[in-house]
């Protein structure tokens, strides 16, 4: 079966959030073996410099890179990544599984992510050229990768 990891910078707080989470969490048990891996946030004065954020995004990545589990094929979330239809992306996850057991999502905080971690990922992706709140983003790509694992076994959830 395969192990996904979403390492994912930042904690929710929202119960909402939770809930959704914890509920695509649920469902995806039924695909794969889900871990979520939340990362310390590194704190920044309310109008950090370019340098204070290149510092913080290093150290969050120097904090990603420690658990990305060895042998994973590794997914940077970011906007200059590639984007793809729910079923091309239900393709590449199919196609991962046939390589690897491992499958690390990597989900930066409210600055991004680190140069290196992006250039180390095996693929970079975008869901879109606009901005979305971190959170929201999360569950997002929960449901993403639980519409990619439902389009893969027919089910009637993807239309």
């Amino acid at each position: 079966m395969l192990n996904l990891i979403l390492l994912c910078v930042g904690k929710l707080k929202e119960k909402e959030y939770m809930f959704l989470q914890e509920e695509y969490c649920k469902r995806l048990h039924r695909f794969c073996h889900c871990d979520l891996i939340q990362l310390e946030e590194q704190r920044l004065p309310s109008k950090p410099s370019q340098a204070q954020i290149r510092v913080a995004l290093q150290k969050e990545g120097e904090c990603i890179t420690a658990k990305i589990p060895k042998g994973a094929y590794t997914v940077a979330l970011c906007i200059e990544g590639s984007q793809m239809e729910s079923t091309i992306f239900s393709k590449k996850l199919e196609e991962v599984a046939q390589v690897t057991d491992k499958l690390c999502f990597i989900v930066g905080g409210s600055y991004g992510l680190d140069e290196q971690v992006k250039k180390n990922a095996q693929l970079q992706l975008s869901f879109s050229d606009m901005t979305f709140p971190h959170h929201l983003f999360r569950i997002m790509l929960l449901e993403q990768i639980y519409r990619a694992f439902t389009i893969q076994a027919g089910t009637e959830y993807h239309k």
